[in-house]
């Protein structure tokens, strides 16, 4: 049964402080309506409970993508479309290009922002995995001031984050790096597009002397939370790709918490998350730049 739309409220702030002043006011009362490619749908099912909607659209404060020497800052508004469209993105954020292609149909791409699939928190969301592992971070404010937290620890449990109720995400950040890395997207669902991921996996490596230099290791559908994988990450972490296999598919088996769905089983889920580390570490070791891939 659809909602009947009368029964919800609607603000439109003339800029980004009022827009900060609305939920400074009244601390929880607003949810924040940017793209509504999430939202909508909730509505359109009935299933959205009555409540007071604070359309961001709008403000251009929250629009563009800056490139600056050692990091891109995406604005809340930026889509899918726009992150596709980023020659800077392409050459160095590869793995969040494809993850913005793979979200969604043309419609939700024009329409749906990287920052509203960061806020609305599905464990299975296809830009966090990416995210996790460049180390991004997620910029907040309020009437109090900005502030600016790793994304590694934005999400703290099923559909909850650090954001505080008078606070609104406006931006997310990207650090830069001249350094030679290899970074691997997978996403396994159904079927190649307009599909939610079943499992999701990012990995961004740096090898040096043959040697696990850094990584950044992110993983989707496989826990209460888009997963950044640390502690698997700190196992391969020094190690050769060879060395590391063992130990590092054994720490990915302790940090998953998979769980049977509509999509897809907890057996399936834990199996093909192992399967695709042992890819990239196995493709790693043969001295191979695993290719990115849909399964």
């Amino acid at each position: 049964m659809r909602a009947d739309v009368r029964e919800y409220e609607v603000a439109v702030p003339r800029d980004l402080d009022d827009a900060l002043a609305h939920v400074a006011d009244a601390p929880g009362r607003w949810t924040p309506l940017a793209g509504g490619t999430d939202l909508m749908v909730v509505l359109a099912a009935g299933h959205l409970k009555p409540c007071a909607l604070l359309s961001i659209w709008h403000l251009d404060a929250l629009r563009g993508i800056t490139v600056l020497p050692d990091r891109v800052v995406l604005g809340a508004l930026v889509t899918y479309a726009d992150v596709q469209g980023h020659p800077v993105l392409h050459a160095e954020f590869p793995m969040l290009v494809e993850a913005a292609r793979l979200s969604g149909a043309l419609a939700i791409q024009n329409r749906g922002t990287l920052a509203g699939n960061v806020v609305n928190a599905s464990p299975a969301a296809d830009s966090p995995p990416a995210l996790f592992a460049y180390g991004a971070q997620i910029e907040l404010a309020s009437t109090k001031g900005r502030r600016i937290v790793p994304y590694a620890t934005f999400h703290t449990g099923y559909k909850t984050t650090v954001r505080a109720p008078d606070e609104l995400v406006t931006a997310v950040i990207l650090p830069r790096s001249s350094l030679p890395r290899v970074d691997v997207y997978r996403k396994v669902g159904t079927r190649k597009a307009q599909a939610i991921a079943k499992v999701g996996l990012a990995a961004s490596v740096r090898l040096q002397d043959g040697v696990i230099a850094e990584i950044g290791l992110g993983l989707s559908s496989v826990a209460p939370t888009p997963l950044c994988a640390s502690a698997t990450a700190a196992v391969l972490l020094g190690r050769t790709p060879a060395d590391a296999l063992a130990d590092g598919l054994a720490a990915l088996e302790r940090e998953i918490q998979p769980i049977d769905d509509v999509r897809s089983n907890a057996r399936y889920r834990r199996a093909i998350a192992v399967r695709l580390l042992r890819d990239v570490l196995e493709a790693l070791a043969r001295g191979e730049s695993p290719a990115p891939a849909i399964a």
